[in-house]
C-alpha cells in the first residue's frame, strides 16, 4: 500500500506466489537478474505512506524543517486533531450548571463510591443542594441498589476528587477520555490504513460528531465504556502488527533479497508474550466493569484477534494455519483476554467486597449471611455468593426493563439519527440566560444528544462499503471495522422491547468514523488512477468533509446548551422525531 487510498491492496492475507515463468528461472544461470514480485514482508508488514514535504516547501518552510515535519507527521497530525478536540470539549465544560439527564445518578454514585467504596441512597431533592453549595452536602448512610458495575463511576469520581462535587468536576474525566479517544482513533486509523491522512481524517470526523461531543461533556458511563473499547481495539491492532513483524523477521530471504514464505516458520514459530494482547484483556475487563455490554466486545475482539493470527500464519506460508494457531496461539490468547478480563472485573468490586457485611456495607453485601444462608454453595466465600446474587438480580432488572420513556428508541432508528435524546432543555425569557433581549419570545436552550446528521447518514453508505470490502475483497481492515460496529450495535436488536436509548451508540461511533474515512479513501481513488479521476475523487471527498463540518457548526447551539430564538431552534428540528 503506497497511497492514502490504501484500500486498493486486497490480498494482504493471501500467500504470495512466485510468478516468474520457468524460463526466467532457467535463465538465472546465464546471469538473468530480473526483479521479482511477491515480497512476503510487504504483505505481512505493509509500508506506511511516505509523507511528502512538498507542501511545506511551497509555503517557504526551510527544507530541513519541512523534512522533520514530514517525518514527525505520524504524531504531529493526530496531536493537532486531538488539541482541537480537547479545546472544544473543555470549553465552558461546567455549562449548563445543572444536573442534566442521568448525571443525577452517576455524578452522585461516583461521589459516594470514591468516598465509601459503594453507592449510596441520596434524597430525591439533593441535586439543587449540590449545585447551590458547590457539592458541600453530607453523604447518606444507606446503600443504594444500582444496576451498573463500578468502574465508570470510579472514573467520574476521580474528576470530582480533583475539581469538586460540581458540574465541571463530574464532567472532567469524561472530557479527558473523550479527547483521548480522538487521539486513539487517529493513531489506530493511521495504523490500519497505513496513511496519516486517513487516520487524522477519522479522528477529525469524531471531533465534529455531535454525539461524541455531547457525551464527552456529560457524566454518563457510555463515554467511558467507549474509551476502553477503542483503546482495547488499538492494542489488538498493535499486537497484530508486532506478531506479523516477528513472522516476517523469521522468514528466509531468497537470492533476490526478497522475503519468501516458509511452511516451517508459518507452522511452528512462537510469537512471544504479546503484551498488547494482555493489555487489551485488561481494558476489556474495565469495559465490562463499566457496563455489561462490554462483554460483547470481549467475545467479538477475541475471535477477531485469533482469526488475524490465522491470516498471518497463512501469509507466512503455513500449510495448516488453523492447526498452528490452535497449537501455539489460541491458549495464550484465551489466557491474555478472558481470565484477565474476569479478574479485572472482579477487582473493580473491591470497594463493595471490603465493605462491612453487617448491613452497613454495600447493597446485598450481607445477603449470604442473611437471606442466602444455607444451600449447596456455602463453601464459597460469603462475599462471592453475595456478589453472584447481586449480579443475578441486576441481570433480571436489565433484561426486563420496559418502563416507557419519552426518549426511548428502537435500534433500527439509531443508525439514521432517528430518535436523539434531549439531555437538558430550558426556555429562558428574552434578556435572560443568553436569550437575546430582542428575541420577541422565549428562547430554546437545549443539550441534544444527536450525532452530526450528515456524518451518520454518510456512515450508512460507509457501512455498506465496508461490508462489501470484507465479503468480496477479503480486506481485513473492513472486517475489523465491521466487527467493532457489530459488537456495539447488533446485540441491542435482541432487546427491542427493552427501554433503550440512542446514546448507547457512542460505543461504536469510533468505528463509524473509521468506516467513513475508509470510504473517503476509496472516493479519492488509487494511485494508479488518472489525474482526472483523482481530482474528481478528492473534490467529492473534500465537499463531503466540509459539509459534515458545516453541519456540526450549524447544530453547535444544540450541543452546548446555547440559548437561541425559538424559530432558530425549530429550523434545526429537521425530522419530527427529533422533538
Amino acid at each position: 500500500m503506497t497511497s492514502t487510498a490504501s484500500s486498493t491492496d486486497t490480498r494482504q492475507d493471501q500467500a504470495p506466489q512466485d510468478r516468474r515463468p520457468s524460463w526466467q528461472q532457467r535463465l538465472r544461470r546465464f546471469g538473468y537478474t530480473a526483479q521479482t514480485s511477491g515480497d512476503v514482508r510487504e504483505r505481512l508488514v505493509p509500508p506506511y505512506v511516505a509523507p511528502s514535504p512538498r507542501m511545506w516547501q511551497v509555503l517557504g518552510v526551510p527544507r530541513v524543517l519541512s523534512d522533520r515535519i514530514a517525518r514527525w507527521s505520524g504524531w504531529l497530525g493526530p496531536l493537532l486533531v486531538t488539541l482541537v478536540a480537547g479545546i472544544m470539549r473543555f470549553w465552558n465544560l461546567g455549562s449548563p450548571k445543572k444536573v442534566i439527564f442521568d448525571e443525577t445518578y452517576y455524578a452522585k454514585d461516583a461521589w459516594a463510591i470514591v468516598h465509601r467504596g459503594f453507592e449510596l441512597s441520596w434524597d430525591k431533592n439533593v441535586d439543587s443542594q449540590i449545585l447551590s453549595s458547590n457539592g458541600h452536602v453530607p453523604l447518606p448512610t444507606d446503600a443504594a441498589y444500582v444496576v451498573h458495575p463500578p468502574v465508570g463511576k470510579y472514573v467520574i469520581g476521580l474528576g470530582e476528587l480533583m475539581f469538586g462535587f460540581n458540574p465541571f468536576g463530574w464532567r472532567f474525566m469524561t472530557a479527558v477520555l473523550g479527547t483521548l479517544s480522538v487521539l486513539i482513533v487517529c493513531r489506530v486509523g493511521r495504523r490500519i490504513f497505513r496513511s496519516t491522512f486517513l487516520g487524522c481524517l477519522a479522528g477529525a470526523l469524531m471531533t465534529v460528531d455531535g454525539l461524541a461531543f455531547v457525551m464527552a461533556r456529560t457524566a454518563l458511563l457510555d463515554g467511558v465504556l467507549m474509551f476502553f473499547v477503542v483503546a482495547a481495539f488499538a492494542c489488538l491492532v498493535i499486537d497484530r502488527d508486532r506478531a506479523r513483524e516477528k513472522l516476517a523477521a523469521a522468514l528466509p530471504v531468497d537470492s533476490y533479497g526478497l522475503v519468501r514464505p516458509d511452511a516451517h516458520v508459518g507452522d511452528t514459530l512462537r510469537l512471544g508474550r504479546r503484551p498488547y494482547r494482555w493489555l487489551a484483556g485488561l481494558l476489556l475487563g474495565l469495559a465490562i466493569g463499566t457496563k455489561w455490554n462490554g462483554l460483547f466486545f470481549l467475545i467479538a475482539f477475541g475471535i477477531m484477534t485469533v482469526l488475524w493470527d490465522v491470516g498471518s500464519r497463512r501469509v507466512a506460508g503455513a500449510r495448516r494455519p488453523y492447526e498452528a494457531v490452535l497449537k501455539y496461539d489460541l491458549g495464550i490468547a484465551f489466557l491474555a483476554m478472558v481470565p484477565v478480563a474476569v479478574v479485572t472485573y472482579l477487582t473493580s468490586w473491591i470497594g463493595w467486597i471490603l465493605s462491612p457485611a453487617d448491613g452497613s456495607g454495600g447493597y446485598y453485601r450481607n445477603w449470604a449471611a442473611t437471606d442466602g444462608k444455607g444451600g449447596s454453595w456455602t463453601f464459597l466465600p460469603d462475599w462471592w455468593r453475595s456478589l453472584i446474587h447481586y449480579e443475578h438480580e441486576v441481570y433480571k432488572f436489565n433484561v426486563g426493563l420496559s418502563s416507557p420513556h419519552t426518549y426511548m428508541s428502537n435500534p433500527w432508528s439509531w443508525i439514521v439519527d432517528g430518535r436523539p435524546i434531549s439531555f437538558f432543555y430550558e426556555s429562558p425569557s428574552p434578556g435572560t440566560d443568553g436569550c437575546p433581549a430582542d428575541a420577541g419570545e422565549k428562547c430554546a436552550r437545549e443539550v441534544l444528544a444527536i450525532g452530526t446528521p450528515l456524518l451518520w447518514w454518510a456512515a450508512c453508505f460507509a457501512i455498506l462499503y465496508v461490508l462489501w470490502r470484507w465479503f468480496f475483497r477479503r480486506d481485513w481492515r473492513a472486517g475489523a471495522i465491521a466487527c467493532g460496529i457489530a459488537a456495539g450495535y447488533l446485540p441491542w436488536f435482541n432487546y427491542q422491547e427493552r427501554t433503550i436509548f440512542f446514546f448507547y451508540t457512542i460505543v461504536f461511533l469510533p468505528f463509524l468514523c473509521l468506516a467513513v474515512a475508509m470510504l473517503v479513501g476509496a472516493l479519492i481513488g488509487p494511485p494508479r488512477a488518472t489525474d482526472t479521476r483523482r481530482v474528481a475523487g478528492a473534490t467529492a471527498a473534500g465537499v463531503l468533509v466540509l459539509l459534515i463540518t458545516w453541519n456540526f457548526i450549524y447544530f453547535w447551539p444544540l450541543y452546548t446548551g446555547t440559548a437561541i430564538p425559538i424559530d432558530s431552534w425549530r429550523s434545526r428540528m429537521w425530522i419530527d422525531t427529533w422533538v
